[in-house]
């Protein structure tokens, strides 16, 4: 069957166990939905019904009312933007760098304080209002600039609003974001922080972020779709990911339940094509702070707009639920971790979903979505359309 509706959700960080791999990046033993529900009384009934669950161990659930599988990761890299190329058609063999145990070198701050003629504070890894409240009070006082990762593959820069405007800061980011194309400094984005408040009081100006990421090196699904004249919907941090390759339409999200939000706006009107939604929440407020509690909590919110989300859903829609990478909030660390990923395909139409057989790679989304719409097959993975009957 073709679908009219693509709809497809990255649950960002939800991994659901070790890849193959994952000794090479560290993360034996990684697991981030099955060490959550390990420490967690998770209550999510309506994602159990769709078979999240079971991709834990991939048992046969006959009750199911989804395909469900796992997707391999087959990438070089355990980042957002590695997860979503491959998921988008494309290989992505450049390992992003990441700076969480030391910091930025010396090197690239003296390069960021040249081009920008303000001084640099922070340069660590840490978490976003973490930092602008430990070094807000300093940043006012002096006009510098507030550096720091998050354990992901990129530099942030974070100012007052008051002292440096968010489109002095855009400017700053874009100069930074060329200095970080030196292969010794490649992370995948450079994000512009603006916040404001008073002392104890600051708070980020999520509607002012702004991301500068490396942009895709090969065309994407996405490029073919646009070209066809099919609608390419991008909702929370996707425009920013694909910097805004090929998508035609843009809803930035301040939250999990602010996208979700949009996406059931987005599911009442009529358009042909492929809606994106990624909730990025799991990630980076719950999985590099390596908050168990909050992260279930999370899942658990999510669950109680999926029937709301499914009710919305045509006859000829399709939803796809997967993820990029794990964020195992029990791991050593901050950083992400090396795992498989959910695979979720839903319909009204289904006849008798069931249990899908592994899948070696992310890619074979993208290969999907571009025969369901008869665009070109992308340079990487197998469509399973013929299989969701």
């Amino acid at each position: 069957m073709k679908f009219k509706r693509i709809f497809l959700m990255v649950l960002d960080s939800l991994g659901v166990g070790e890849a193959s791999d994952a000794a090479n990046y560290g993360d034996s033993g990684a697991n981030t939905l099955g060490h959550i529900k390990d420490n967690y009384d998770l209550f999510i009934p309506n994602l159990a019904k769709i078979g999240l669950l079971n991709t834990l161990n991939m048992d046969e659930n006959k009750e199911v009312d989804a395909y469900y599988t796992i997707a391999k990761p087959n990438n070089a890299g355990k980042d957002t933007l590695a997860g979503h190329y491959e998921m988008m058609g494309i290989t992505s063999n450049i390992p992003f760098k990441t700076f969480n145990e030391n910091g930025f070198p010396i090197e690239l701050i003296d390069k960021i304080e040249k081009v920008t003629g303000r001084r640099v504070i922070g340069n660590k890894c840490s978490n976003d209002n973490s930092i602008i409240n430990e070094l807000g009070e300093r940043q006012l006082d002096y006009g510098s600039l507030i550096v720091y990762t998050s354990a992901d593959s990129d530099l942030q820069i974070a100012a007052h609003e008051e002292i440096i405007s968010p489109e002095t800061l855009y400017s700053y980011c874009q100069k930074v974001r060329e200095l970080t194309l030196e292969a010794d400094f490649l992370v995948g984005r450079v994000i512009a922080r603006p916040f404001t408040g008073n002392k104890g009081k600051f708070k980020l100006n999520n509607a002012g972020r702004k991301d500068y990421p490396i942009k895709p090196l090969k065309r994407t699904i996405l490029d073919d779709l646009n070209d066809n004249n099919y609608n390419v919907i991008a909702i929370g941090k996707m425009n920013d990911i694909f910097s805004e390759t090929s998508i035609n339409k843009t809803l930035k999200a301040s939250s999990n339940m602010d996208a979700i939000n949009k996406l059931t706006n987005i599911m009442d009107k009529k358009f042909t094509g492929l809606c994106m939604v990624n909730l990025c929440d799991f990630d980076s407020l719950y999985g590099h702070q390596r908050d168990v509690e909050g992260y279930a909590k999370a899942i658990e919110e999510l669950d109680v707009e999926i029937p709301i989300i499914l009710n919305k859903l045509e006859v000829n829609d399709l939803f796809i639920i997967t993820a990029d990478h794990g964020n195992d909030p029990t791991f050593k660390g901050n950083d992400h971790t090396r795992e498989n990923v959910p695979l979720i395909f839903y319909s009204r139409s289904f006849k008798e979903p069931k249990r899908l057989e592994v899948q070696n790679t992310l890619a074979n989304i993208g290969a999907t979505i571009a025969d369901n719409f008869d665009i070109s097959t992308p340079e990487i993975g197998t469509s399973i359309l013929e299989e969701l009957e």
